[in-house]
Formats: structure tokens, sequence, C-alpha cells
């Protein structure tokens, strides 16, 4: 078993708002969700409007597979026009990191 987390700190373009904001992190987290079938959130800066962190996680059989899908997450994060990847941050645990 391998667990895996990405976490990604983003710069809001055009938010001028808390309201603005969740309409820009709701569908990437959505769209994070559907399209890669892990578990994602906004998990920091929620109390300012241009700033986010959003966490994926992920838990599969291969370390190779768990790397695939946090850089296909990186990508779609990073591809889109609304807002600008700062940092990414990842992490993979095997079972012997997990006992």
């Amino acid at each position: 078993m391998v667990v895996g987390t990405l976490a990604v700190d983003v710069l809001l373009g055009d938010v001028h708002s808390l309201k603005e904001k969740r309409a820009v992190v709701r569908p990437i987290v959505a769209e994070l969700r559907r399209r890669f079938e892990v578990s994602a959130a906004e998990t920091g800066e929620q109390a300012l409007h241009r700033r986010a962190e959003l966490a994926v996680a992920i838990v599969t059989s291969t370390h190779a597979h768990a790397v695939e899908v946090l850089d296909a997450c990186e990508r779609l994060v990073a591809a889109r026009p609304e807002i600008e990847l700062l940092s990414a941050r990842r992490r993979l645990l095997d079972d012997e990191d997990l006992n």
C-alpha cells in the first residue's frame, strides 16, 4: 500500500472576496476528485481571498501509480488560467513508513 499526498499553494487571479474565492476553488477541487478519484480539499489560507492551499491524497497499490496520479493533479492545477501555482509539496509513504 502506498499513500501519496500533494499540497499546492496557489495565488488566485482577479478575486476580491471570499465568495469569489470559493467560486474559483470549488470547481478545481471537484474536478480533481472527479477526474482522478482522489480525496481533495482546500486545506489552508482559508481566511485570505487571494491565496489557497489545496491538498490531494491517494491510496494505491503501487508507487508508480501514486506518482502518476499526483503528477497529473499538479499539471491540472498548474494549467488553470485563473490561478498561479506558487509551490507544490509531495509526500509518498509506503507500508514500511506507515508501521
